[in-house]
């Protein structure tokens, strides 16, 4: 399965999100960014792709940054509020989440927020394999976040994620080369363990702004 973060704008990019949006069947859930987070006020255009998204029953998550705990708990709440209010969306993606133990109950604290926003999707992008008690917290953990030249030397894998089906962890790899195929980051996915994954061409400060290979290859 797919977790498509596209952090390109829809009037930009509506060849992407038409993609996208026929290729539901495949999605695990799209992350909703229209600027870091909901930006300041509502986009009709936004707000539409995730009605489509929604009606084709593809969870769409908000996009809210925590800043690795140093975020204050009420901005990140208030990302997600707006999110639900002005795009309908029915997850949440908190992206550059702290993996130690010393902040699982800010985390904690998020969760609980997070589902009483409307979450039914909650994803917390660590990038790298955190704590376990993480797992308790979100339906989906990113366990890697990087350029594929370090996601193919990356193979250890913690024993307690065996506790977990491979639904429950989600590899994001960018920067990966036309040479390499487009079937063989979601296979090294699946070797270690997780079950979602994206593989996307782009690179540098922005990589999310490119379709995963996947769906290219879908046509």
């Amino acid at each position: 399965m797919l977790l498509v973060p596209l952090y390109e704008h829809p009037a930009d990019r509506p060849e992407d999100w038409e993609r996208v949006i026929r290729s539901a069947r495949r999605l695990h859930s799209v992350v909703l960014n229209p600027d870091s987070g909901p930006g300041k006020a509502p986009d009709e255009r936004f707000a539409l792709v995730a009605e489509r998204l929604r009606e084709a029953g593809v969870p769409v998550l908000g996009y809210a940054d925590t800043d690795y705990g140093r975020r204050p708990h009420a901005a990140v709440v208030q990302d997600l509020l707006r999110h639900r209010d002005w795009y309908g969306t029915d997850g949440a993606f908190l992206d550059q989440a702290a993996s130690g133990p010393d902040l699982l109950g800010h985390y904690g604290r998020l969760s609980v927020a997070a589902r009483a926003a409307g979450a039914r999707t909650l994803v917390l992008n660590h990038g790298v394999h955190p704590h376990p008690g993480y797992a308790a917290l979100a339906d989906l953990l990113v366990t890697f976040e990087g350029p594929w030249d370090a996601y193919q030397d990356a193979s250890a894998v913690p024993p307690w994620t065996a506790d977990h089906p491979a639904e429950r962890f989600c590899h994001l790899v960018y920067a990966v080369p036309p040479g390499a195929p487009a079937e063989l980051a979601g296979e090294l996915a699946t070797e270690r363990g997780a079950g979602v994954h994206c593989a996307v061409p782009g690179g540098g400060a922005h990589p999310w702004g490119t379709l995963p290979y996947a769906l290219e290859a879908a046509g």
